[in-house]
């Protein structure tokens, strides 16, 4: 099996080819905050004996680089770029989470064709009016507060940016190493809170999924980042798959066994 890396955009893409050869179906992992590839080391592991695994840090996301915010357009679109790049004859499976949800998501419903099927944990119709119709008070004065500490970081910038944001991802019980998380990850923040870069209000498309979807979840949690209708939504139909673990947000780090096991059986039937 091989490893390479290339780059695109000024991002670096890992592409680590499988035990099956190089005809197997390519999964593609984007991570979200405060995280980097690193976040899918158990993951590239468990299913490069099946899959032809690449992984990304979604750009802006590298703090060695200089800090710079992207639109959501140009988020998606680096997102097609990649599968294109990596995966040019066949359509890709997306495995996701977080804000690599909100994003890989966006760049499904915008090309479906290269897509074939989507692991996406944690993070489901977070923008929807029945989710925010759902959040009461004290979620939303929980979610405010944390997303509003990361904005402040992003504007902030510089050493006190970073140390408030790894302040947070530590409060937050990020498995990430401290050493690759900084302010310059929190563009998506400001952007949902203040429409820099464009802004998120108007510009997400409905989450109408066009191809089949395995969706994990912590049980553990404050609050989640989907809806009950959404949830009930899916199970509805017999092409999807959704499953709760008994753990925070980083369901692929603290459950990553039962995940890995539980998305390998849906991806083979």
């Amino acid at each position: 099996m091989s490893e390479k890396t290339i780059s695109l955009d000024g991002s670096e893409v890992l592409i680590e080819d499988s035990a099956c050869g190089p005809q197997a179906e390519t999964l593609l992992m984007i991570h979200g905050w405060p995280d980097t590839y690193r976040i899918w080391d158990a993951q590239v592991e468990f299913f490069r004996p099946h899959f032809r695994c690449v992984r990304l840090t979604l750009p802006g996301f590298d703090i060695r680089q200089p800090r710079q915010g992207y639109s959501l357009a140009q988020l998606t679109e680096h997102i097609r770029r990649v599968i294109e790049q990596v995966s040019p004859q066949a359509p890709v499976t997306l495995m996701l989470h977080d804000w690599g949800c909100v994003f890989g998501f966006q760049a499904l419903l915008r090309h479906p064709q290269l897509v074939r099927r989507v692991v996406a944990i944690d993070v489901g119709d977070a923008s929807s009016p029945e989710f925010l119709r759902g959040l009461s008070g004290k979620t939303k004065l929980m979610i405010a507060s944390y997303q509003l500490s990361l904005v402040a970081a992003w504007r902030l910038g510089g050493g006190l940016g970073d140390r408030l944001t790894r302040a947070m991802a530590r409060a937050l019980k990020c498995p990430a190493d401290p050493q690759h998380i900084g302010a310059a990850m929190n563009y998506p923040y400001d952007m949902q809170w203040t429409g820099s870069f464009g802004g998120l209000k108007g510009k997400l498309l409905p989450l109408q999924l066009p191809c089949p979807l395995f969706f994990a979840y912590g049980r553990k949690k404050p609050f989640m980042f989907h809806s009950q209708a959404w949830i009930e939504g899916l199970q509805a139909q017999a092409q999807h798959q959704v499953q709760g673990f008994d753990c925070g947000h980083w369901v692929m780090r603290e459950q990553a066994q039962a995940f890995n096991q539980a998305a390998l059986r849906w991806l083979q039937a």
